[in-house]
C-alpha cells in the first residue's frame, strides 16, 4: 500500500559457520542465536523493514566439490537463489574455510579466487528486468585455529593453508567493487573446534555487522 516501507531482503550465502552448527556437535543454534539473526533483529530495531535470508549449507566451498558430499560447491544454484529472492537489498558472501580441508591443496589465494567468481555469478543472475543489481558484502571468516575434536582429520593443516585470507579477499572486494568485512576484527573461532562459532561469537559478529550493513542499506538501496 500507498505508504508502507519496503521490505529490504537481505541473502546471506554461507557455510556451517553461519548455518549455527554448536561446534563439537551437530546441533544447530535457533535463529536469533545465529549471527544472521542478530543481525536481522539489530537492523529492525534501527528501523529499518528488512528480512536476513539465510542459504548457508555445511560443507560448502567457494567454487570446489566435496569429493564425499554432492552438492557442495558453491557456485550451484547461487543465481538461482540470488533469482528466487530478489529483489534484494544486498547479498552476503561469507564463504572460504571449507577450500582448506584436508582433501584440497588451496591457499588464501584460491578461495579468495572462489570468491571473486561467486561475485560474478551474483552479477549475472537472470533477475527480472527492472529489478536492481544487489550490492555484495564479502565477510571473511575468522581465522581457523588448530583444528579439535570430531573434525580434526577434515581439518588438518588448515590453518596454515589459510593464512593471510583476510587480505587475499580484501583484494578481490576492492578489485571488484564490493564491500568488505573481516569477522576476525571482531571474533575468533570456537575454542572447542577451531573452525566454527559459538553463540558468544554469533552475537558478536552480527552486532558488528549491524553497523556496517545499516550504512549500505541507506546508501545502496
Amino acid at each position: 500500500m500507498e505508504g508502507e516501507a519496503v521490505l529490504k531482503q537481505v541473502l546471506v550465502y554461507s557455510d556451517s559457520l553461519t548455518w549455527g552448527i554448536i561446534p563439537g556437535t551437530r546441533e544447530r543454534l535457533d535463529f536469533d542465536q545465529r549471527w544472521p539473526g542478530v543481525l536481522e533483529n539489530g537492523l529492525i530495531l534501527d528501523e529499518h523493514h528488512v528480512r536476513v535470508v539465510e542459504d548457508c549449507l555445511n560443507g560448502r566451498r567457494t567454487v570446489w566439490e566435496d569429493p564425499f558430499k554432492p552438492g557442495r560447491n558453491g557456485i550451484e544454484g547461487l543465481a538461482q537463489a540470488v533469482e528466487m529472492h530478489s529483489p534484494l537489498a544486498l547479498v552476503i558472501i561469507m564463504l572460504g574455510n571449507n577450500d582448506f580441508q584436508s582433501m584440497h591443496p588451496h591457499t588464501a589465494w584460491h578461495a579468495a579466487q572462489g570468491v571473486g567468481t561467486l561475485i560474478n555469478e551474483v552479477r549475472t543472475a537472470p533477475i527480472e528486468p527492472g529489478m536492481p543489481a544487489p550490492p555484495i558484502l564479502v565477510v571473511c571468516p575468522p581465522v581457523i585455529q588448530a583444528p579439535k575434536g570430531p573434525i580434526a582429520d577434515k581439518f588438518v593443516g588448515a590453518e596454515e593453508k589459510a593464512a593471510g585470507l583476510a587480505l587475499e579477499m580484501r583484494k578481490v572486494a576492492a578489485a571488484e567493487g564490493c564491500h568488505f568485512f573481516d569477522a576476525g576484527t571482531v571474533t575468533k573461532t570456537s575454542a572447542v573446534d577451531g573452525v566454527h562459532l559459538d553463540a558468544e561469537q554469533h552475537f558478536a559478529l552480527g552486532r558488528a555487522l549491524i553497523d556496517v550493513i545499516d550504512k549500505i542499506l541507506d546508501r545502496d538501496f
